[in-house]
Protein backbone atom coordinates (compact mmCIF):
# COMPACT_ATOMS: atom_id res chain seq x y z
CA UNK A 1 0.00 0.00 0.00
CA UNK A 2 2.89 2.33 0.77
CA UNK A 3 4.26 1.67 -2.70
CA UNK A 4 0.86 2.59 -4.13
CA UNK A 5 1.10 5.94 -2.37
CA UNK A 6 4.43 6.66 -4.05
CA UNK A 7 3.12 5.64 -7.47
CA UNK A 8 -0.05 7.71 -7.11
CA UNK A 9 2.00 10.81 -6.40
CA UNK A 10 3.55 10.10 -9.78
CA UNK A 11 7.18 9.37 -8.89
CA UNK A 12 7.79 12.96 -7.75
CA UNK A 13 11.23 13.61 -9.17
CA UNK A 14 10.24 12.46 -12.66
CA UNK A 15 6.98 14.36 -12.49
CA UNK A 16 8.75 17.59 -11.56
CA UNK A 17 10.94 17.25 -14.66
CA UNK A 18 7.95 16.48 -16.88
CA UNK A 19 5.93 19.42 -15.52
CA UNK A 20 8.89 21.71 -16.09
CA UNK A 21 8.91 20.58 -19.71
CA UNK A 22 5.16 21.04 -20.08
CA UNK A 23 5.47 24.57 -18.77
CA UNK A 24 7.62 25.37 -21.81
CA UNK A 25 4.47 25.13 -23.96
CA UNK A 26 2.58 27.71 -21.89
CA UNK A 27 2.47 31.48 -21.56
CA UNK A 28 1.18 33.77 -18.81
CA UNK A 29 -1.70 34.84 -21.07
CA UNK A 30 -2.98 31.25 -21.05
CA UNK A 31 -3.67 31.55 -17.32
CA UNK A 32 -5.08 35.08 -17.48
CA UNK A 33 -7.50 33.79 -20.11
CA UNK A 34 -8.68 31.07 -17.71
CA UNK A 35 -9.57 33.62 -15.03
CA UNK A 36 -10.97 36.23 -17.41
CA UNK A 37 -13.37 33.58 -18.78
CA UNK A 38 -14.13 31.51 -15.68
CA UNK A 39 -17.08 29.50 -17.02
CA UNK A 40 -15.01 26.31 -17.66
CA UNK A 41 -13.58 26.51 -14.13
CA UNK A 42 -17.08 26.90 -12.67
CA UNK A 43 -18.34 23.91 -14.68
CA UNK A 44 -15.33 21.86 -13.60
CA UNK A 45 -15.91 22.69 -9.94
CA UNK A 46 -19.58 21.74 -10.17
CA UNK A 47 -18.66 18.38 -11.69
CA UNK A 48 -15.85 17.79 -9.18
CA UNK A 49 -17.53 18.89 -5.98
CA UNK A 50 -21.23 18.18 -6.57
CA UNK A 51 -21.93 15.81 -9.45
CA UNK A 52 -19.23 13.16 -8.97
CA UNK A 53 -19.80 12.61 -5.22
CA UNK A 54 -23.55 12.25 -5.94
CA UNK A 55 -22.89 9.70 -8.69
CA UNK A 56 -20.40 7.83 -6.52
CA UNK A 57 -22.93 7.67 -3.68
CA UNK A 58 -25.46 6.10 -6.04
CA UNK A 59 -22.80 3.64 -7.24
CA UNK A 60 -21.81 2.41 -3.78
CA UNK A 61 -25.46 2.02 -2.78
CA UNK A 62 -26.23 -0.07 -5.85
CA UNK A 63 -23.08 -2.16 -5.32
CA UNK A 64 -23.88 -2.68 -1.60
CA UNK A 65 -20.25 -2.23 -0.62
CA UNK A 66 -18.96 -2.65 2.97
CA UNK A 67 -18.88 0.59 5.02
CA UNK A 68 -15.09 1.03 4.88
CA UNK A 69 -14.99 0.52 1.11
CA UNK A 70 -17.94 2.89 0.66
CA UNK A 71 -16.21 5.64 2.65
CA UNK A 72 -13.01 5.12 0.64
CA UNK A 73 -14.96 5.51 -2.60
CA UNK A 74 -16.68 8.67 -1.39
CA UNK A 75 -13.36 10.24 -0.38
CA UNK A 76 -11.96 9.32 -3.78
CA UNK A 77 -14.90 11.04 -5.51
CA UNK A 78 -14.36 14.21 -3.48
CA UNK A 79 -10.58 14.31 -3.92
CA UNK A 80 -8.98 16.94 -6.19
CA UNK A 81 -7.36 16.13 -9.51
CA UNK A 82 -4.16 14.11 -9.43
CA UNK A 83 -0.78 15.61 -10.24
CA UNK A 84 -0.54 13.46 -13.39
CA UNK A 85 -3.78 14.85 -14.90
CA UNK A 86 -1.77 17.53 -16.72
CA UNK A 87 0.23 14.82 -18.51
CA UNK A 88 -2.94 13.22 -19.86
CA UNK A 89 -4.24 16.67 -20.83
CA UNK A 90 -1.06 17.46 -22.75
CA UNK A 91 -1.06 14.15 -24.62
CA UNK A 92 -4.73 14.60 -25.56
CA UNK A 93 -4.05 18.17 -26.76
CA UNK A 94 -6.27 19.73 -24.14
CA UNK A 95 -6.01 23.13 -22.47
CA UNK A 96 -3.01 22.58 -20.19
CA UNK A 97 -3.32 25.95 -18.46
CA UNK A 98 -6.92 25.17 -17.51
CA UNK A 99 -5.87 21.75 -16.17
CA UNK A 100 -3.21 23.29 -13.92
CA UNK A 101 -5.56 26.07 -12.81
CA UNK A 102 -8.31 23.63 -11.85
CA UNK A 103 -5.80 21.43 -10.00
CA UNK A 104 -4.69 24.41 -7.92
CA UNK A 105 -8.24 25.60 -7.18
CA UNK A 106 -9.65 22.16 -6.30
CA UNK A 107 -6.66 21.37 -4.09
CA UNK A 108 -7.31 24.49 -2.02
CA UNK A 109 -11.05 23.79 -1.85
CA UNK A 110 -10.29 20.22 -0.72
CA UNK A 111 -8.94 21.65 2.54
CA UNK A 112 -12.57 22.33 3.45
CA UNK A 113 -14.62 19.96 1.29
CA UNK A 114 -12.84 16.68 2.09
CA UNK A 115 -13.39 16.91 5.88
CA UNK A 116 -17.08 17.57 5.17
CA UNK A 117 -17.28 14.46 2.97
CA UNK A 118 -15.45 12.45 5.65
CA UNK A 119 -18.00 13.35 8.31
CA UNK A 120 -20.94 12.86 5.95
CA UNK A 121 -19.68 9.43 4.88
CA UNK A 122 -18.88 8.29 8.42
CA UNK A 123 -22.37 9.24 9.60
CA UNK A 124 -24.01 7.66 6.57
CA UNK A 125 -22.15 4.34 6.64
CA UNK A 126 -21.12 4.02 10.29
CA UNK A 127 -23.61 6.20 12.14
CA UNK A 128 -20.86 8.32 13.69
CA UNK A 129 -18.89 11.42 12.79
CA UNK A 130 -15.10 11.70 12.78
CA UNK A 131 -13.26 14.98 13.22
CA UNK A 132 -10.67 15.02 10.43
CA UNK A 133 -8.71 17.92 8.99
CA UNK A 134 -6.71 17.77 5.78
CA UNK A 135 -2.98 18.30 6.22
CA UNK A 136 -1.91 21.47 4.42
CA UNK A 137 1.39 19.80 3.53
CA UNK A 138 -0.44 17.28 1.34
CA UNK A 139 -2.01 20.11 -0.65
CA UNK A 140 1.29 21.98 -0.89
CA UNK A 141 2.85 18.84 -2.36
CA UNK A 142 0.67 19.30 -5.45
CA UNK A 143 2.07 22.78 -5.93
CA UNK A 144 5.65 21.63 -5.36
CA UNK A 145 5.60 18.78 -7.89
CA UNK A 146 3.20 20.21 -10.48
CA UNK A 147 2.35 23.90 -10.35
CA UNK A 148 5.72 25.41 -9.45
CA UNK A 149 7.77 23.43 -12.04
CA UNK A 150 5.24 24.40 -14.72
CA UNK A 151 5.56 28.07 -13.73
CA UNK A 152 9.34 27.80 -14.03
CA UNK A 153 8.87 26.35 -17.52
CA UNK A 154 6.66 29.32 -18.42
CA UNK A 155 9.37 31.71 -17.24
CA UNK A 156 12.01 29.90 -19.31
CA UNK A 157 9.79 30.15 -22.39
CA UNK A 158 9.31 33.88 -21.89
CA UNK A 159 13.09 34.37 -21.80
CA UNK A 160 14.17 31.75 -24.34
CA UNK A 161 11.29 31.13 -26.80
CA UNK A 162 13.52 29.46 -29.42
CA UNK A 163 14.78 26.94 -26.89
CA UNK A 164 11.22 26.19 -25.76
CA UNK A 165 10.15 25.54 -29.35
CA UNK A 166 13.06 23.15 -29.97
CA UNK A 167 12.22 21.21 -26.83
CA UNK A 168 8.54 20.75 -27.74
CA UNK A 169 8.94 17.38 -29.48
CA UNK A 170 11.40 15.89 -26.94
CA UNK A 171 9.03 16.91 -24.14
CA UNK A 172 6.14 15.15 -25.91
CA UNK A 173 8.22 11.97 -26.17
CA UNK A 174 9.41 12.24 -22.58
CA UNK A 175 5.85 12.73 -21.35
CA UNK A 176 4.63 9.65 -23.22
CA UNK A 177 7.49 7.52 -21.88
CA UNK A 178 6.88 8.76 -18.35
CA UNK A 179 3.17 7.94 -18.55
CA UNK A 180 3.85 4.43 -19.87
CA UNK A 181 6.36 3.97 -17.05
CA UNK A 182 3.76 5.03 -14.49
CA UNK A 183 1.26 2.49 -15.82
CA UNK A 184 3.79 -0.36 -15.86
CA UNK A 185 5.11 0.50 -12.40
CA UNK A 186 1.58 0.65 -11.02
CA UNK A 187 0.69 -2.72 -12.55
CA UNK A 188 3.84 -4.43 -11.29
CA UNK A 189 3.74 -2.87 -7.84
CA UNK A 190 0.06 -3.50 -7.21
CA UNK A 191 -0.49 -6.75 -9.08
CA UNK A 192 -1.35 -8.68 -5.90
CA UNK A 193 -3.85 -6.00 -4.90
CA UNK A 194 -5.57 -6.22 -8.28
CA UNK A 195 -5.74 -10.02 -8.10
CA UNK A 196 -7.19 -9.94 -4.57
CA UNK A 197 -9.70 -7.12 -4.95
CA UNK A 198 -10.18 -7.00 -8.71
CA UNK A 199 -13.44 -8.98 -8.85
CA UNK A 200 -15.19 -6.65 -6.38
CA UNK A 201 -13.55 -3.31 -5.58
CA UNK A 202 -11.59 -3.30 -8.84
CA UNK A 203 -14.78 -3.45 -10.87
CA UNK A 204 -16.31 -0.55 -8.94
CA UNK A 205 -13.09 1.46 -9.31
CA UNK A 206 -13.11 0.74 -13.06
CA UNK A 207 -16.71 1.90 -13.43
CA UNK A 208 -16.00 5.02 -11.40
CA UNK A 209 -12.87 5.83 -13.44
CA UNK A 210 -14.86 5.60 -16.68
CA UNK A 211 -17.78 7.62 -15.27
CA UNK A 212 -15.42 10.33 -13.99
CA UNK A 213 -13.77 10.80 -17.38
CA UNK A 214 -17.07 10.79 -19.28
CA UNK A 215 -18.74 13.23 -16.88
CA UNK A 216 -15.71 15.52 -17.03
CA UNK A 217 -15.83 15.52 -20.83
CA UNK A 218 -19.48 15.45 -21.89
CA UNK A 219 -21.05 17.65 -19.19
CA UNK A 220 -18.79 20.60 -20.11
CA UNK A 221 -19.53 20.05 -23.81
CA UNK A 222 -23.26 20.13 -23.06
CA UNK A 223 -22.70 23.39 -21.18
CA UNK A 224 -20.99 25.02 -24.18
CA UNK A 225 -17.39 24.60 -23.06
CA UNK A 226 -14.87 24.37 -25.91
CA UNK A 227 -13.53 20.92 -26.78
CA UNK A 228 -9.91 21.60 -25.71
CA UNK A 229 -11.17 22.85 -22.39
CA UNK A 230 -13.54 19.88 -22.03
CA UNK A 231 -10.56 17.58 -22.51
CA UNK A 232 -8.67 19.39 -19.75
CA UNK A 233 -11.66 19.19 -17.42
CA UNK A 234 -12.13 15.52 -18.17
CA UNK A 235 -8.57 14.66 -17.22
CA UNK A 236 -8.52 16.95 -14.18
CA UNK A 237 -11.82 15.55 -12.92
CA UNK A 238 -11.27 11.96 -14.04
CA UNK A 239 -7.72 11.42 -12.74
CA UNK A 240 -8.32 11.78 -9.00
CA UNK A 241 -5.62 12.25 -6.37
CA UNK A 242 -5.71 8.70 -5.02
CA UNK A 243 -2.55 9.28 -2.96
CA UNK A 244 -4.29 11.97 -0.92
CA UNK A 245 -7.14 9.60 -0.05
CA UNK A 246 -4.74 6.79 0.85
CA UNK A 247 -2.92 9.16 3.21
CA UNK A 248 -6.22 10.21 4.81
CA UNK A 249 -7.34 6.60 5.26
CA UNK A 250 -4.11 5.18 6.66
CA UNK A 251 -2.81 8.01 8.84
CA UNK A 252 -3.16 7.23 12.52
CA UNK A 253 -3.97 10.91 13.10
CA UNK A 254 -6.89 10.83 10.65
CA UNK A 255 -9.05 7.83 9.79
CA UNK A 256 -6.54 5.05 10.64
CA UNK A 257 -8.48 2.49 8.57
CA UNK A 258 -6.43 0.62 5.94
CA UNK A 259 -9.60 -0.87 4.42
CA UNK A 260 -10.67 2.61 3.32
CA UNK A 261 -7.41 2.84 1.35
CA UNK A 262 -8.24 -0.19 -0.81
CA UNK A 263 -10.51 1.64 -3.35
CA UNK A 264 -8.07 4.52 -4.04
CA UNK A 265 -5.14 2.06 -4.24
CA UNK A 266 -6.96 -0.02 -6.85
CA UNK A 267 -8.17 3.12 -8.60
CA UNK A 268 -4.62 4.52 -8.72
CA UNK A 269 -3.69 1.65 -11.05
CA UNK A 270 -6.90 1.47 -13.07
CA UNK A 271 -7.22 5.22 -13.69
CA UNK A 272 -3.89 5.40 -15.50
CA UNK A 273 -4.94 2.63 -17.88
CA UNK A 274 -8.44 4.04 -18.48
CA UNK A 275 -7.04 7.57 -18.85
CA UNK A 276 -4.46 6.37 -21.36
CA UNK A 277 -7.19 4.64 -23.36
CA UNK A 278 -9.30 7.79 -23.30
CA UNK A 279 -6.37 9.84 -24.60
CA UNK A 280 -5.96 7.36 -27.46
CA UNK A 281 -9.68 7.62 -28.33
CA UNK A 282 -9.58 11.42 -28.28
CA UNK A 283 -6.50 11.51 -30.50
CA UNK A 284 -8.08 9.07 -32.93
CA UNK A 285 -11.05 11.40 -33.24
CA UNK A 286 -8.68 14.23 -34.07
CA UNK A 287 -6.83 12.05 -36.57
CA UNK A 288 -3.56 12.28 -34.64
CA UNK A 289 -3.16 8.70 -33.48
Amino acid sequence: MQQSLTLSIGLPVGLIIVMLGLGLSLQVKDFTRCFSRPWPIIVGLLCQIVLLPALCLALVYVARLPPAISVGMMLLAASPGGTSAAIFTHLARGDLALSLTLAAVTSLIALFSLPVIVNFSMVLFYGEARAVSLDLRQVLLIFVVAIIPALIGIFVRSRFPDLAQRLERPVKIMTTVFLVGLILAALIGQWRLLITWGPSVGLIALIFAIVSLLVGYYVPLLLKVERRQAIALSMSIGIHNAALVIALAMSEHMLANPEMAIPPAAYGVIAYIVGGGFVWVLNRRQGTA
